[in-house]
Formats: structure tokens, sequence, C-alpha cells
């Protein structure tokens, strides 16, 4: 056990000793530099909303109606290749219809059920495809893209070294142009980061034997830090 002491001791003086230079005082200039990195991605994963109104004389028709055509297109989504962990139910409601006649209170008229799923396409290519067999089978609601990046982190870090790079150089600028130099870092801390989720319209086909596209065009994820300097 001897043998190792003094290494376990120097490993465990190292934090101390980063800890003890950080929280030193500040002998020289203090400068706070706020700095972005950015970076473009191209989504992969699409999020639409997929569903069904349905409409009947009496409530419990409207229901029944709009789960058959519902298993339909759910159906047709397993079909497609989604899997279940990929379909997650976003709206379920039923509500009456009214009829408005002239000097007389509103009657209702009916019943509207309405049922939709968001469905998660991994494969931004094909959705707009598998939104067209949706709408066969029965589907008469769509909405969304909201397209995204499904795993963010990997882009976020780049991100947060290009704000890293930028903050030093930018730190650089400012020393020259004061007749200092840069002594150190003193802290970093992490004001945000942006994942845009952009709304695009999908265009519908303009011929019959044409398919709904889903374009994914690009996307900006940038990181924003907090950088604080010592000049001297």
């Amino acid at each position: 056990m001897r043998i190792f002491l003094p290494a376990a001791l120097a490993a465990l003086a190292l934090p101390a000793a980063a800890a003890a230079q950080a929280d030193a005082p500040l002998r020289g200039t203090r400068l706070e530099v706020i700095a972005t990195g950015e970076v473009s991605r191209v989504p992969d994963v699409a999020r639409i909303g997929a569903g069904v109104v349905t409409s009947a004389p009496t409530a419990s028709a409207a229901i029944e109606q709009n789960a058959r055509q519902m298993a339909t297109v759910r159906a047709a989504l397993k079909r497609a290749g989604i899997t279940e962990r990929d379909i997650q139910t976003s709206t379920l409601s039923l509500s009456p219809d009214y009829r408005q006649e002239p000097n007389q209170a509103p009657q209702i008229a009916g019943y509207r059920a309405s049922n939709e799923v968001t469905v998660t396409f991994r494969d931004i290519a094909a959705s707009g495809r598998i939104l067209d067999a949706l709408v066969a089978q029965g589907a008469n609601q769509i909405n969304g893209p909201n397209l995204g990046i499904d795993k963010p982190e990997a882009a976020l870090d780049e991100a947060r070294v290009k704000a890293l790079a930028a903050a030093r150089a930018r730190a650089e600028l400012y020393a020259r142009a004061a007749g200092k130099k840069v002594a150190r870092m003193v802290a970093i801390s992490e004001a945000g980061s942006a994942v845009p989720g952009p709304r695009p319209m999908y265009r519908m086909a303009a011929a019959a034997q044409d398919s709904t596209v889903v374009e994914p065009g690009s996307q900006t994820l940038s990181v924003t830090l907090n950088v604080t300097f010592e000049l001297d």
C-alpha cells in the first residue's frame, strides 16, 4: 500500500491545485466575452401528426366510425415499417356539432370525433410516400412536419468547441487592442444551446401519379458561452 500512496496523494492534490489556481484573485484586467458557435446539420427525423376526424348523428357512432378508420391507419403505418415506439397518440377528442337556425338557440346536429397520432419518420425520404398511403387508408388530418436531429449532442459538442475558440480569438483581439496579452482563462459557463425545430411545409403532389415530398433542408445548432479571461 505504501508504494501506491504517493501516487494517490498526487492524484488527489491535482484537483485541489487546479481549484486553487482557478480561485486565485485577478492581478490583471478582467475580460468577459460572450461567444456563440454554430454548426449545420441535415435533419434526420420528421415528426408528423396523422389522424382521423369523423362525424355522425350520435356520439357513439362517431367514436365507433373513428376507431375503425384509425385502426386501418395504424395498420398502414405498421405495414410501412413504423415501429410502435414511433407512434404516439397526441389528440383524442369528442365534441358536438351545432346547427344554428335564425331566432333559435343552437341545436346539436351531431358529434365529431378526432384521433391523431404523432409519427416519427426516421427515413425522411420515405415519409411523403407513407403519408400518401395513410390518406388512401382513411387519414384525413395531417399536421407538420417537425424536422429535427435525433441525437444532437455530437453536433452541439462541435458547436461548443467553436464557441470556445471564438471566445479565445476575441480575447486575443481585445488584448492586442489594449496593449496587453491573455494571461489565462478564468471561467467558462454555458449560457444556452439551441436546437431549432422548424415546421416547413411539405408540398402536395401536382399530379395524381406524383407523391407528397418532404424536403429536410438544413438546421443550425448553436451553443453560447460566457468566458472570463485575465489580461496582463
